[in-house]
């Protein structure tokens, strides 16, 4: 087949290889997700073919085909996404940073103010995924404390609720690059304040969010039962919100790494189901939105683990074409990351150590990185290294690398 046709149609063809299915096979797996008849196999076998060269299926059939390969539907039938946005929430607000300041300055706060705040908040947020560590962390710090100063002023009831969930928001923002950057005790620090400032403002989905943090710190530091308790404490807060997918989905994570298989497809399964519930996200760059691409991500990692390397493979390459403009810009650089180090790890046991060591070292240079995660994921390449190749120099230069890395961020050295 031509390589011209749309991405979603190339993906079904490699998640149906993955699978080793005939497309006889699809179309059973097909019927099992219906809730409806459909037409009889010699009809739906045509209508997979022409799936499979480039023909839409129509709203009906979209969310079966994504059900029947684990996903959900925007995240292989992508909705159109609100581009460049976080460039323009500031132009949005007709504020500049300079006049907000000067507003915050006032004895009250009015209207303007506050939306201004909320874009500038929207912004940092979106700007998580590539803006340098050290900036976004000097950037969020500073807007967190003129959002902090608030409290001295003269708010109404709904300002003070208002002021206290940007800075939640803020706080949640700060302590993510805190942790990316190795500043482990900070981070759990101002967590803690970001769930404190939820539970003041009554707000379910930042003390979600703040629950979803302490998973990814256990995920990071090998405590996998407290992944699970963290997970289950933030759905039972915020079970409705779009943070109960990702909580999903760090559960599923911490059951792949405890070696239960049928824990990681309950725990996938019930994020699926939740997202596929859900409204299109609007602003796809919010590190606090869960966008349906990610969950291919998680999906990946957890099929990485369980050694399912045909599936775990196809999810990488989805992860990177969906996170690479056309132009070769990065848009995900972190997420790619962790999709260099799952195909070094099938090719590593496919016993292709050339590609193996191609992968792993792309996945350590990139300059937005989360160091925690990305050397959870590389300590497995690390282990397919000692097993398999040991002896040769390639295997042994990855290793010392990536025991430097560690070193350069204490805490988190490689095992």
């Amino acid at each position: 087949m031509s390589d011209d046709r749309p991405a979603w149609a190339r993906r079904i063809a490699a998640e149906r290889a993955a699978r080793d299915w005939s497309q006889r096979d699809a179309v059973r797996a097909l019927r099992a997700h219906a809730t409806e008849e459909l037409p009889a196999d010699d009809s739906m076998i045509r209508q997979w073919k022409r799936w499979e060269t480039g023909q839409i299926p129509n709203d009906f059939y979209q969310p079966l085909i994504a059900a029947v390969f684990g996903t959900v539907t925007h995240a292989l039938f992508p909705a159109p996404s609100r581009r460049d946005g976080d460039k323009e929430i500031l132009v949005a607000s007709g504020m500049e940073t300079l006049e907000i300041v000067s507003r915050l300055n006032r004895s009250d706060v009015d209207t303007a103010t506050l939306d201004a705040l909320r874009m500038t908040t929207d912004r940092l947020c979106s700007e998580y995924p590539y803006m340098p560590s050290e900036q976004l962390l000097l950037e969020g710090r500073q807007w967190l404390r003129r959002v902090v100063d608030l409290h001295s002023k003269s708010l109404t009831l709904a300002q003070h609720r208002e002021v206290l969930a940007l800075s939640g928001w803020l706080a949640l923002l700060v302590g993510c690059v805190e942790y990316d950057t190795g500043a482990r005790h900070a981070a759990e620090s101002t967590r803690r304040a970001a769930l404190s400032l939820a539970t003041e403002a009554e707000h379910a989905e930042i003390g979600g969010w703040a629950h979803e943090m302490r998973a990814w710190f256990s995920l990071t530091t090998g405590d996998y039962r407290g992944v699970i308790a963290a997970s289950q404490a933030g759905a039972e807060l915020a079970a409705h919100q779009g943070v109960a997918v990702q909580l999903a989905a760090q559960e599923a994570k911490a059951w792949a790494r405890l070696g239960d298989r049928r824990q990681v497809e309950v725990a996938l399964d019930k994020g699926r189901r939740l997202l596929e519930g859900m409204p299109h996200p609007e602003n796809l760059d919010n590190h606090f939105v869960v966008d349906p691409a990610k969950f291919d991500f998680y999906a990946m990692d957890c099929y990485r683990l369980v050694g399912e390397d045909k599936l775990a493979r196809t999810l990488a390459e989805e992860v990177l074409r969906a996170g690479t403009d056309f132009d070769g810009t990065e848009r995900k650089p972190m997420r790619n990351a962790e999709a260099r180090v799952t195909l070094g790890v099938t090719a590593a046991r496919e016993g292709d150590l050339e590609q193996a060591l191609i992968m792993g070292e792309r996945a350590l240079e990139g300059e937005r990185q989360s160091v925690p995660s990305l050397i959870m994921t590389s300590r497995e390449l690390a282990a397919e290294m000692r097993r398999r190749y040991a002896s040769e120099p390639g295997a042994q230069e990855y290793l010392t690398h990536l025991r430097d890395l560690g070193q350069a961020k204490p805490g988190f050295l490689p095992q």
